[in-house]
């Protein structure tokens, strides 16, 4: 009941009924959640299966996330580490679930399962336009969830729903193809021989796998796993319709394990098992269920902030770099502006230094030119005193 109140609240609103109170909450209140403010919330991905978490506890509101991305645009709060962590954890829990499953069946058979890359094998450019509109088309739910227009809103929803559905089905072709692929490198079975009036008892130890098949088959419908519980019936009556084998005992267990267990296969994106004789159909209903829908969006969503959280730290660098650059430029300058000063100081220095050689060859040249003069006028007075004293010595 409260899952369906949650769905009928997020289509039609809380106050659908009108007798909900309405509270003024800012984004930052501590009763809204804030995965949700970041973009997804686990608590909506996968309600009524094995991993519903329930209803979320916390307020969910398109108009507090409109706020919030106003807020976060503005450098004010970021809450996306809070959703990469929870996230995170999930899609760890995720591969360690595949790794646990992966080594449970190796230890009866080295080629008893194998990972299939599905987000490798089931891309194609019409899958991943088919993507990008699913995104678009879950925005423009939300634009008018908050406008509140109902009636678009739900036609946007159901818009949403086929063309899930076009993708799962075009998922289900492209993995069809490649199991087809895998199953013809399998070891070919034995031919079958003419059926006999009446099947003999199956072994010992073939009985002993169909009472475990049998087993799970049980504990499957208990927990609600139809699809798995089926599966485990349908591998429980191939093991009936095997004929008893005279080799040892070895080498029947080597068998019944290529022949039963090696046809599993692992979804890569939630831990599914697949198997390489599922009609497309069944592919179909695996691409298009909640689980493998919501481990898709939680590692799509993962894959976002990691490639934000780069360009944020990147355009940082680079940031960084630039006022580096603009410091060292501006020392430059500065070192340049001194050199030239310290240039100037230097040619007035040798200017001064000429004018004062000038001065002094002028200097040395203007004494040099008295110095003759002066001693031009001695030799004259000499000579006129001797000649002086010759004239007083006739007398």
């Amino acid at each position: 009941m409260d899952a369906m109140r949650k769905q009928l609240d997020v289509l039609m609103g809380a106050n659908r009924n009108g007798d909900v109170t309405e509270v003024n909450r800012k984004y930052y209140d501590r009763d809204v959640c804030r995965l949700y403010l970041s973009g997804l919330c686990p608590h909506e991905l996968f309600q009524l299966t094995k991993m519903d978490m329930g209803p979320c506890p916390k307020v969910h509101s398109l108009q507090l996330r409109k706020e919030y991305g106003e807020a976060k645009a503005k450098g004010v709060d970021n809450y996306d580490r809070e959703l990469e962590d929870a996230i995170d954890r999930l899609i760890v829990e995720c591969d360690r679930k595949i790794g646990r499953a992966l080594k449970r069946l190796q230890e009866e058979d080295a080629k008893a399962a194998i990972a299939i890359s599905v987000t490798e094998v089931t891309q194609s450019p019409e899958i991943i336009e088919l993507s990008k509109q699913i995104k678009e088309k879950m925005n423009e739910a939300d634009l008018h969830d908050l406008e509140g227009k109902t009636d678009l809103k739900i036609r946007a929803l159901e818009l949403v729903e086929e063309m899930r559905t076009k993708r799962a089905d075009l998922q289900a072709v492209l993995l069809l193809e490649a199991f087809n692929k895998d199953r013809a490198s399998l070891p070919q079975p034995i031919p079958a021989q003419q059926p006999a009036a009446s099947l003999p008892p199956p072994d010992p130890r073939t009985q002993e796998m169909i009472n475990e098949k049998l087993k799970k088959a049980e504990e499957f419908g208990e927990q609600g796993m139809v699809d798995e519980a089926q599966k485990a019936l349908e591998e429980a009556e191939a093991l009936k319709k095997l004929t008893p084998r005279q080799e040892p005992v070895v080498d029947s267990t080597k068998f019944t394990a290529a022949d039963t267990d090696q046809k599993l296969r692992l979804c890569d994106i939630c831990g599914a098992f697949l198997s390489i004789y599922d009609n497309d159909r069944r592919l179909a209903d695996h691409f298009g269920g909640k689980l493998h829908l919501g481990y898709m969006l939680i590692r799509d969503k993962l894959a976002e902030l990691q490639e934000e959280k780069n360009k944020v730290h990147k355009e940082r660098v680079e940031e960084r770099r630039s006022k580096e650059r603009s410091r060292e430029r501006e020392s430059s300058r500065d070192r340049d502006r001194g050199d030239s000063r310290d240039r100037g100081r230097d040619v007035d220095r040798r200017s001064r230094d000429r004018d004062r050689h000038h001065d002094h060859r002028e200097y040395d040249r203007n004494y040099d030119s008295r110095s003759r003069r002066d001693r031009s006028r001695s030799r004259e007075r000499h000579r006129d005193y001797d000649h002086r004293s010759r004239r007083h010595d006739r007398y």
